[in-house]
């Protein structure tokens, strides 16, 4: 019986220590966004720190969502502020399994459909086990020093500052010209 209770208490051990360490690995990516790179949707490297002086607005996007429409406001968004915004739209198909697509499928829906001309990285996982450092800090407080938050559905948008810091996150049914988004840097 002893060495049942030994046993279990082993495994307990173990489940915690990795669910601790999994969560220090998140907390511990960076403190700095600029420090931070990810792929674009054609496999080149993009150094968030070139845009270091302008704002950047992340958004997790997906094809076949209720907010798919959504495209067309942030092209629009790009084509107004391009000087001061930078608009990175990030697929992820977390999210009822909304964006299947490999790359040159959601390159040619975005360019076809929406006539895309802002940024679009890679496929990322944006929560969970397998979170982009990325999402790790736009999500986590203790990378961000602002805000924590979970990423809800396709669509919620990151807003950044010129500066590199998170000014604030907007669910899916904010829409992308939303004074609460435009406000920031339409001055």
């Amino acid at each position: 019986m002893n060495f049942l209770k030994t046993i279990a208490g082993l495994a307990f051990s173990t489940i915690l220590f990795n669910s601790c360490a999994q969560t220090e690995t998140k907390m511990n990516t960076t403190k700095n966004l600029y420090d931070i790179s990810i792929n674009s949707l054609e496999g080149q490297t993009i150094n968030l720190k070139d845009y270091e002086g302008k704002f950047i607005l992340f958004v997790n996007v997906a094809s076949k969502c209720g907010f798919t429409p959504q495209y067309k406001g942030l092209q629009e968004l790009h084509n107004q502020y391009q000087n001061e915004l930078v608009i990175i739209g990030v697929p992820c198909n977390q999210f009822g399994k909304q964006e299947p697509g490999n790359a040159e499928e959601i390159k040619t829906f975005c360019s076809k459909n929406y006539g895309v001309e802002f940024l679009i990285t890679e496929k990322i996982d944006v929560k969970g086990e397998q979170q982009h450092p990325l999402y790790a800090w736009l999500t986590l407080k203790e990378n961000n020093g602002s805000k924590g938050s979970t990423v809800k559905w396709n669509f919620q948008k990151y807003l950044i500052d010129k500066n590199g810091n998170l000014v604030d996150y907007f669910y899916s049914v904010t829409k992308p010209g939303s004074e609460k988004i435009t406000k920031h840097f339409s001055k």
